[in-house]
């Protein structure tokens, strides 16, 4: 490697073909995609997305990197290099002389873990606001534990808030296993490649309000749910609703799935706050 990695970006670069052909292969890349790849790095990943794709755009926060990437890969027709904090760039903007590159509809990238969390929500939105135009596909390769807690199931020991703020705006597979030793710098941690394909199967009448939930819900994980959420609505009454949905009144937060979260919202909102937003009625 003539780079060395840098403790700020949070840098670990993935070297095993392995995995890199696992990333490709979940990311179902068709020669009408525009993909969006995060902290490309040096290029590992980049050019095994060039050859399948219609254009590849690369956001890459790191300088030095970046000039390496146009030395290596500046004169391919179908890449584009931006430099800059994906978290704080405005795509559309930069991209409006660019018109190859616009609308990207698959995003493909090893992510910088101690980010992946802003990652997400500016890839999926919010519960209470989803992203305006969601990606057909993002397929990232994170930290395991991350990764666990993405698609665990209702009374699992990983299943928590992020689990439902996720998976109430996208399905999550988890593809597959990658150990430390397959990145340069090896993390202190394994990691996973998982597949979000953004949907809303159940929508919530207050997403809003469904959010808030969560959170006063997964405040105190050890408690059950009618403790939790007793600022927001009744003991007798949160018992009678459960009930009502044949649901254990002693339920904690982790035993909900994400159906469940969004009936028990649904039932609790106050009348004159039934409100869906014009992008969930379309």
């Amino acid at each position: 490697m003539s780079f060395r990695p840098r403790k700020q970006f949070a840098q670990h670069w993935l070297k095993s073909e392995k995995a890199l052909n696992e990333i490709v292969k979940a990311a179902q890349i068709s020669k009408s995609d525009r993909i969006l790849e995060i902290g490309p790095g040096t290029g590992n990943l980049t050019r095994y997305l060039l050859p399948l794709a219609e254009s590849v755009l690369a956001v890459e926060i790191d300088r030095d990197l970046c000039q390496n990437l146009v030395k290596k890969l500046g004169k391919t027709e179908n890449f584009l290099l931006l430099q800059g904090d994906f978290l704080t760039l405005d795509l559309d903007s930069q991209l409006a002389n660019f018109a190859q590159f616009q609308n990207p509809n698959k995003v493909v990238a090893n992510i910088p873990y101690n980010i992946t969390g802003p990652i997400l929500e500016k890839l999926l939105g919010k519960i209470a606001k989803p992203a305006i135009k969601p990606y057909d596909l993002i397929v990232l390769l994170v930290q395991k534990e991350v990764a666990e807690r993405l698609y665990a199931q209702p009374s699992s020991k990983a299943f928590g808030a992020l689990s439902v703020r996720v998976q109430y705006l996208a399905d999550c597979q988890l593809i597959y296993s990658v150990p430390a030793k397959d990145f340069y710098p090896p993390p202190k941690v394994d990691s996973a490649i998982v597949r979000l394909q953004p949907q809303i199967h159940y929508p919530a009448e207050n997403p809003k309000f469904l959010d808030t939930l969560v959170k006063l819900g997964f405040a105190e994980k050890r408690k059950m749910l009618r403790n939790n959420l007793k600022s927001v609505v009744e003991r007798d009454r949160l018992t009678q609703i459960l009930e009502q949905l044949e649901i254990n009144p002693q339920v904690r937060a982790e035993d909900l799935s994400v159906q469940q979260w969004v009936e028990l919202s649904n039932r609790l909102i106050p009348e004159g706050s039934r409100q869906q937003t014009e992008d969930q009625k379309e």
